[in-house]
């Protein structure tokens, strides 16, 4: 098969297939995974502990994996993602059914962050080398957030399916997982291929020396450029909350209904989060057209979802925690998209993968201090004090944003017309200069 008979909508439609299936495997279980896991006998620190070692497992494997997405191709990445989560997702089950001891799953959880490294990256950096390969010419934004909203619908099932499974047998959702994924692997094996990008021969003994220029390039072209480097320090401040938070909700709000036995709720919950997850994904498009700075976008949601977190520690009550969680979840779903394309934007096609990878890690770091820090405060004090504490942390993002609002880079503009630069004008914003992103360095 030749790019010549491989269209953008094509392209596109692949990946809203396999990433739509993949998020549907993988969320079976994320309405459950907190009571899962307290059922095989943790504690609530012990459940952050195993969490945080799966985020470890990200951080840990970030860069070797980004040799096998940028050497061997997307394709095999992603490939070895599914075949790693497979395997992983029943020894969950094998260990919960043996003695649930904490260092057991630590160690599972450790080589499902490495199934999910293989993820990390390749599939954006294969969506938009595909994208250019075959002559697309629309908006990266309006590409991922529809691309968002597909996964955030396939959640929405995957979320609520794995509730009512777990109010069977909480290794239901586990088990399904497998199956899914079995077939999210076929399909991807099919429709997948590597356009636009040149894979290389991957020598076991140039692996070292593969490694230390993916982590050159991390340092040259992510870190040290300051846009990206402002955006990475964004994500591992929101990091550190967010994913605790998206955990925590679990007996946070069964606890509130007084209703800890009954997993059917968590996941009705979890498919209300992803409801409004894809509502913000929805958003983007409309948001756009009133004003087309996507710093303007980032500094709105950021201050939202930090407002709304705050207010679920301090609500008590079940339904307007539910609210609010939701408000936060939908302010991240709008920013999610937009922070991806302006990363996007900023980055040299060759080493897309890896800057992605790179800024993966890097949240990843800030998720394993914030699951181990409010961990231990949920199990000292409560869940409800770690979303306060949480929530006044990722505060300290806006500030970080405005700077790199100030730096007014052509990036910053989502549709880049006179027209998309006059409508922010006419709201009051300045006018976006044209600077070169490599440029504004430091």
């Amino acid at each position: 098969m030749t790019i010549l008979t491989i269209t953008p909508d094509r392209v596109i439609r692949n990946y809203l297939v396999i990433s739509g299936l993949y998020t549907l495997s993988a969320s079976l279980i994320w309405g459950v995974n907190t009571l899962f896991l307290l059922e095989a006998g943790l504690n609530i620190q012990g459940v952050f502990i195993a969490n945080a070692a799966f985020t470890a497992g990200m951080a840990l494997f970030e860069i070797p994996t980004g040799v096998i997405a940028d050497t061997v191709g997307r394709r095999i990445s992603f490939l070895l993602s599914v075949a790693v989560l497979i395997l992983t997702t029943f020894g969950y089950i094998i260990v919960a059914r043996s003695d649930g001891s904490l260092l057991l799953f630590v160690i599972v959880s450790v080589f499902i962050g490495l199934g999910f490294t293989f993820y990390s990256g390749a599939v954006e950096a294969w969506l938009v080398d595909a994208l250019n390969a075959t002559g697309y010419a629309g908006n990266l934004d309006h590409v991922f957030a529809r691309g968002a909203f597909v996964s955030g619908g396939a959640m929405l099932v995957g979320t609520l399916g794995g509730g009512f499974l777990g109010n069977v047998n909480l290794a239901w959702p586990y088990m399904v997982r497998g199956i899914l994924l079995f077939m999210v692997f076929w399909i991807a094996f099919f429709v997948m291929h590597d356009l636009g990008y040149k894979t290389r021969a991957l020598n076991i003994k140039t692996v070292p020396g593969e490694m230390r220029q993916i982590a050159d390039a991390s340092i040259k072209y992510g870190w040290k450029q300051r846009p990206v480097r402002l955006l990475m320090i964004v994500g591992f401040i929101q990091a550190v909350f967010s994913t605790w938070a998206f955990y925590a909700w679990q007996p946070y709000l069964l606890g509130l209904l007084n209703q800890p036995e009954a997993v059917w709720i968590s996941g009705v919950v979890a498919a209300l989060i992803a409801s409004a997850t894809m509502a913000g994904n929805a958003l983007v498009d409309r948001l756009a057209q009133f004003c087309t700075r996507r710093t303007t976008l980032l500094l709105w949601a950021a201050g939202i979802s930090s407002a709304a977190a705050i207010g679920v520690g301090l609500s008590g009550t079940f339904w307007l925690a539910l609210i609010l969680l939701m408000i936060m979840m939908g302010a991240a779903g709008v920013a999610q998209p937009v922070s991806q394309a302006y990363v996007h934007q900023l980055i040299p096609s060759a080493e897309r993968a890896t800057i992605i990878s790179f800024n993966s890690m890097i949240a990843s770091t800030g998720s394993i201090i914030g699951q181990t820090g409010l961990g231990r405060i949920a199990q000292n004090r409560s869940i409800a004090t770690g979303y306060v504490v949480g929530g006044l942390f990722s505060v300290l993002a806006i500030p970080v944003l405005f700077t790199l609002r100030r730096l007014g880079l052509t990036a910053d503009v989502i549709i880049g017309d006179a027209g998309s630069q006059s409508a922010c004008a006419a709201h009051g914003l300045p006018e976006v200069s044209a600077v070169d992103p490599k440029a504004a360095t430091r």
